[in-house]
């Protein structure tokens, strides 16, 4: 009984801390967003270590959170966040700041030795020769493994993108995934492309809206994604239901099923036996 107790005044004290903040940090290296506030519900898509949301609504033992990257909204238990100051989150996205660039890397607080695993697409707050400071906790990771990203935006090449997307080869589909474990479609080019601080948004239907439109995969670059409906399977399909990455005018680098790389004509996604599974929409650059 007096575990039981202890339990639920835990749980208050957090729920109390949330209610009273306007956002929140994610304190674990990935937390799924759910379409309700259920651990049976629907994962909808993912925050990774340090990202910060705003507080959108309170129940008992959750929060539904907007993300303030791609303005998703969903329900995180309450447990796996830590509220912050506004202040905090104007600090955060003002400082110095990288990016895990590889599958997996570690990170260790310097403090206690603690070490977490950060997937690729985790930003760094306040990076600098591979420190970083998140929940004024200080944190110390490889350099090799963080491309940092430095006040004015870079100039990308799409083979670069490219050979980030590749690393990630075989890696599953998992529905609202987007790290290392599991993509969807969507998650897996957003991660890639926050990899050089480009944020796209986190659909495919959203990420159309995005960038440059290129006429023809003869027209196209690496790094280029493509945008797929199912009209291949359905004449009345119009809805934008799959995303990727062109490698080449005549290959695709996606995740379906898991991450892997296929062949692209103006028509659409070939697999190996000549079956068309995506039918090709619209090419749209980014870099």
């Amino acid at each position: 009984m007096k575990k039981i107790l202890t339990f639920t005044l835990a749980l208050l004290a957090t729920t109390c801390l949330v209610h009273s903040a306007d956002f929140v940090i994610n304190n674990c290296p990935v937390t799924p967003v759910r379409e309700q506030p259920s651990e049976a519900a629907e994962q909808a898509t993912q925050l990774l270590f340090g990202e910060v949301c705003e507080v959108v609504d309170h129940l008992p033992g959750w929060t539904k959170i907007r993300s303030t990257m791609d303005g998703q909204t969903g329900w995180v238990s309450a447990k796996m966040v830590t509220p912050v100051s506004e202040e905090a989150k104007k600090r955060w996205g003002d400082e110095a700041m990288g990016v895990v660039a590889v599958p997996m890397a570690v990170a260790t607080d310097i403090a206690t030795g603690e070490k977490r695993m950060l997937t690729i697409g985790t930003r760094l707050p306040n990076y600098a020769d591979g420190t970083f400071i998140v929940l004024e906790k200080q944190y110390q990771i490889d350099p090799s493994c963080v491309y940092e990203i430095k006040g004015e935006r870079l100039e990308v090449k799409g083979e670069k993108v490219v050979r980030v997307a590749k690393s990630l080869l075989n890696v599953p589909y998992l529905w609202g995934g987007k790290n290392m474990m599991g993509f969807d479609c969507s998650g897996f080019v957003q991660t890639v492309y926050s990899v050089f601080g480009i944020q796209l948004l986190r659909n495919a239907r959203e990420q159309i809206t995005q960038g440059k439109v290129v006429n023809s995969l003869a027209e196209s670059q690496p790094g280029d994604l493509v945008f797929f409906d199912h009209s291949d399977r359905d004449p009345n399909a119009t809805k934008i239901s799959h995303v990727g990455m062109l490698i080449s005018p005549t290959q695709v680098i996606h995740c379906s099923g898991c991450v892997h790389i296929d062949r692209i004509d103006e028509m659409g996604v070939y697999l190996s036996n000549g079956e068309m599974t995506h039918h090709l929409v619209q090419i749209k650059r980014y870099l």
